[in-house]
């Protein structure tokens, strides 16, 4: 029996996800986190295009406030600040790697 993929009635948990990952930046860094792991801030702005550190800041703190990033500050001079998935964060990997299969297969 196949499972149930659409909940025509029920939206919430497909509205829910949307709102974690729809905007382009925040794919575009939970990705790079899947990829790189634990990384800096910098890292993350050199890697993705066309981010202003205005709209990184903003994005990391919305990532975070929704547990799907952890954020590790350590005390020294110059801060040092680490971005990594969370728990709830590491869930999405399936689906981060569902799309670059699927882009892997037609992307002709």
């Amino acid at each position: 029996m196949k499972e149930k993929l659409c909940y025509v009635g029920n939206r919430e948990p497909f509205e829910y996800t949307l709102s974690i990952i729809s905007e382009k930046w925040k794919l575009k860094i939970i990705y790079f986190l899947v990829c790189m792991g634990t990384v800096r801030y910098g890292a993350l702005k050199k890697n993705i295009d066309g981010i202003t550190h205005k709209m990184l800041s903003s994005q990391l703190k919305e990532l975070q406030n929704k547990d799907i990033i952890l954020r590790k500050q350590y005390m020294e001079m110059p801060p040092k600040v680490e971005y990594s998935l969370s728990k709830k964060g590491e869930s999405l990997i399936p689906i981060v790697k569902a799309m670059c299969k699927w882009g892997e297969e037609h992307n002709t």
